[in-house]
C-alpha cells in the first residue's frame, strides 16, 4: 500500500473514570480512495461488535476528516477498525491496508484503564527455588518435626516419600541471605527481577503448603532478612516478586493443624476453630469433610468465597499488606486458574493499594483470553501470565520442526492478548514444574504428541532421579540451547531464567529439576550465552516496548523483526545442524550493528547459528 493511501487514526481519551473512558475518535481518510461516505467506527469485544457513525468535519491535506465521541468501558483489550463507502464500494479501513476484507491481525488493539508496570516490560527475571539456590551459613539448622536436613550442599536429593510416606521434606537450607550474597552475580546476568518461590513457613521444601503466611520459614531466614534483601536489591534496580499460594495451605499449619504442631485450634481439630471457615468442605453422612487440592491429603483447599479467608489475605492489615511492607514489588499467583475472579480482583486491589505499580503474574497455562474468565480481559485482575502456551510451541519447533504450531500460537498471542501483557509474558527457560530445558532439548524421552512438550514417557521418580545425560546428549542439547535462548532474548516479554539453567544444571521431571545450585563445575559456555542475552537486553532497551513482525517460520530457521518508531532489528535463528543462506531484507544490507552466535553473518547462518542485524 502506498503511503498516500494510509489512514490517520487518533483515539484521544477525554474523561477517565474507573468505569471507563470517553474517547474522541478521529480518522483522516485519503480522498484518493474516492468519494468517502458512511464512515463508521467498529469496536469489537470478543464476539460482541458495535458500530458508531462518524461525522464529517472537513479536509486536511487531501484527506477527509471524520470524528465521533463515545464512552468505552474499562477492559484490557478491544479490537477496532473502520468501515466506509468509497465511490460506492464498501471498504474496511485498518492498520495494514484498506480492502474489502479483514483479518484479526489487521485490526487495531485498544486497552482502556489497563496498563502493566513499565518496569516489568521486557526485563530479565531470575526464578529461584529458595531452598536450593545458596546458603549463607551462620549456624546449623534447628531440627523440626517431619524435616530431614542434608549434611552438605553436595549430598544427593531425596526424591519420593521418606519412611513415613512424607514427600518433599528434605532441606538444604538455601536462604534469603544467600540470595542477597549473590546479587552481584545476578546483576552480571542482566537480571532486573527476582522471582522467589514461596518463602513463608511451610511443611515442605517447596513451600507451596503454607504453615504460617505471616512469617518467613526459619530455614529461609526471617521477615527482616526479606526486608533486607528487598532493600539491597532495590539499590541495584532489581525488583522482588513473591510466589503467592492462596488456593491451599498445608495440613501441618496453624490454620489446619492436623498434627497438633501449633498452639492454635486448627480446622482439622474442630469445626468450631476460627480457621474452619478458611477451608472448603462438604457434609457427608453427618460429618464435615474437608476438600483437598487434587485429592492430596496434605493440601486442604481454601475457600476463596469465604469473607474471613478473603479478608485475611486481601484486607487492610492482611497478608498482602504485610508482605508489601517488607518491600516486595509484586506477586506470582500460584494455580491462578483455581482462584475465583472476585478473589483475584481483591488481590489486585490489595497489591495496588500498596504499590500502584505492583506486578501480578498468574500461573495460567493456556490462553487466558479464551477461558471465559476475567484473568486479563477485565483490567481488574492479573497483569500477565506465565507463557506456557508459547514455550510449548517454541520447544516443539526446535525439537520437531513444528512450524504450524509455532506460527499459530504466535498469531494467537499477538492478536488476542493486550500489548502490555505481551510485553510482560513470563517466557521461561524452565520452571520448578517441568523438566530442565537442557534435558528437553537433548533427548527424546518425551511424548511427542501429548498436550505439553515436556510430558515424559516415564514418570517414575526413581528413573527421573537417576537419569543423567551422556556427554554426547549434553552436547546436542547445548547446540539447540544457544538459538533457543537467543530467540527468547529478542522476543517480547520477560526472559525468565530458572536458577541453574544458565550453568547447565540437569533435571528430568519436576522433582529432579530442583537440584542445589552447583558451587563448582559451571558450564562457562552456557553461562556466556545467558550473559550475552542479558547484555543485549541492556544495550537495546527499545526491545522492552517494541512491536514484532514475523518474517518467516520454516523447518530450518525462524526470522522476525522488532521495531518501534526509531529502531528496527532483524533476527534469524537456525534450528538445524547445517549451513544455510538467508536473504536479508534490503533495509538491513548496509547495517553494521550485528549480534551473533556461532559465527553467522548477514547472509549466512551456520549450524544452529543466530543473527540479529540492527538497521
Amino acid at each position: 500500500m502506498k503511503e498516500v493511501n494510509k489512514v490517520n487514526v487518533d483515539l484521544k481519551p477525554l474523561k477517565i473514570t474507573e468505569e471507563g473512558n470517553n474517547y474522541q475518535i478521529t480518522i483522516q481518510i485519503p480522498m484518493s480512495l474516492g468519494w468517502i461516505e458512511d464512515v463508521k467506527f467498529v469496536l469489537e469485544d470478543g464476539f460482541n461488535r458495535k458500530e458508531f457513525t462518524m461525522n464529517y468535519f472537513g479536509q486536511n491535506e487531501n484527506k477527509a476528516c471524520f470524528q465521533t465521541e463515545i464512552f468505552i468501558k474499562t477492559q484490557a483489550i478491544y479490537h477496532y477498525y473502520f468501515t466506509c463507502k468509497a465511490n460506492g464500494n464498501y471498504l474496511y479501513l485498518k492498520k495494514q491496508n484498506n480492502s474489502q476484507n479483514i483479518d484479526n491481525n489487521e485490526k487495531w488493539k485498544l486497552s482502556v484503564n489497563f496498563d502493566v508496570p513499565n518496569w516489568a516490560k521486557g526485563q530479565v527475571m531470575y526464578h529461584i527455588f529458595l531452598d536450593r539456590f545458596n546458603r549463607v551459613d551462620e549456624k546449623p539448622l534447628t531440627p523440626m518435626p517431619r524435616r530431614h536436613i542434608h549434611n552438605s550442599w553436595e549430598e544427593e536429593m531425596q526424591i519420593g516419600p521418606d519412611e513415613q510416606g512424607i514427600w518433599n521434606n528434605d532441606f538444604y537450607g538455601g536462604n534469603l541471605k544467600g540470595i542477597a550474597d549473590k546479587l552481584d552475580y545476578l546483576k552480571s546476568l542482566g537480571v532486573d527481577i527476582i522471582y522467589l518461590s514461596p518463602v513463608v513457613k511451610s511443611q515442605s521444601n517447596h513451600r507451596y503448603d503454607a504453615a504460617d503466611y505471616e512469617i518467613v520459614d526459619p530455614y529461609a531466614g526471617s521477615n527482616q532478612d526479606l526486608k533486607d534483601l528487598c532493600t539491597k536489591a532495590h539499590k541495584l534496580n532489581i525488583k522482588i516478586i513473591l510466589d503467592a499460594v492462596f488456593n491451599h495451605t498445608g495440613n501441618d499449619s496453624k490454620y489446619f493443624n492436623e498434627y497438633g504442631t501449633y498452639d492454635t485450634i486448627g480446622a482439622f481439630q474442630s469445626k468450631d476453630s476460627i480457621y474452619s471457615h478458611f477451608y472448603r468442605k462438604h457434609e457427608e453422612n453427618g460429618q464435615t469433610i474437608y476438600d483437598y487440592w487434587w485429592g492430596m491429603k496434605n493440601l486442604p483447599e481454601c475457600d476463596g468465597y469465604n469473607k474471613e479467608w478473603i479478608d485475611y489475605i486481601t484486607g487492610k492489615g492482611g497478608i498482602i499488606d504485610r508482605w508489601f511492607e517488607l518491600g516486595i514489588d509484586g506477586l506470582r499467583l500460584d494455580v491462578a486458574d483455581e482462584l475465583n475472579d472476585n478473589f483475584i480482583k481483591l488481590i489486585r486491589q490489595a497489591v495496588k493499594r500498596n504499590k500502584k505499580d505492583g506486578l501480578i503474574i498468574g500461573e495460567v497455562w493456556k490462553n487466558p483470553m479464551r477461558m471465559n474468565r476475567e484473568y486479563i480481559s477485565s483490567a481488574k485482575s492479573m497483569d500477565t501470565v506465565m507463557n506456557y502456551l508459547f514455550i510449548d510451541a517454541l520447544i516443539r519447533y526446535f525439537k520437531y520442526a513444528d512450524v504450524y504450531k509455532l506460527n499459530n500460537i504466535l498469531n494467537e498471542i499477538l492478536t488476542e492478548y493486550p500489548d502490555d501483557t505481551i510485553k510482560t509474558l513470563m517466557n521461561f527457560t524452565s520452571t520448578h514444574d517441568i523438566t530442565r530445558i537442557i534435558n528437553i532439548l537433548a533427548v527424546d524421552e518425551f511424548q511427542k504428541y501429548s498436550e505439553w512438550a515436556w510430558n515424559l514417557n516415564n514418570n517414575d521418580y526413581n528413573w527421573c532421579q537417576n537419569y543423567k545425560l551422556t556427554n554426547n546428549q549434553y552436547a546436542e542439547g547445548k547446540k539447540l540451547l544457544a538459538p533457543y535462548i537467543f530467540t527468547l532474548t529478542f522476543l517480547p516479554g520477560i526472559l525468565s531464567i530458572f536458577y541453574g539453567d544458565e550453568v547447565g544444571v540437569e533435571g528430568m521431571g519436576n522433582l529432579s529439576n530442583r537440584k542445589p545450585f552447583p558451587k563448582i563445575n559451571h558450564d562457562k559456555q552456557i553461562l556466556a550465552i545467558f550473559k550475552t542475552a542479558g547484555q543485549i537486553r541492556q544495550i537495546e532497551p527499545f526491545l522492552k516496548d517494541a512491536d514484532i513482525n514475523i518474517k518467516d517460520i520454516n523447518e530450518n530457521y525462524f526470522a522476525f523483526e522488532r521495531y518501534d518508531s526509531h529502531n528496527q532489528i532483524f533476527i534469524a535463528v537456525s534450528r538445524v545442524d547445517k549451513d544455510q543462506n538467508i536473504v536479508l531484507p534490503n533495509e538491513y544490507q548496509n547495517s553494521s550493528k550485528i549480534y551473533t552466535l556461532n559465527n553467522s553473518n548477514k547472509h549466512h547462518l551456520t549450524p544452529y547459528g543466530t543473527l540479529a542485524v540492527k538497521k
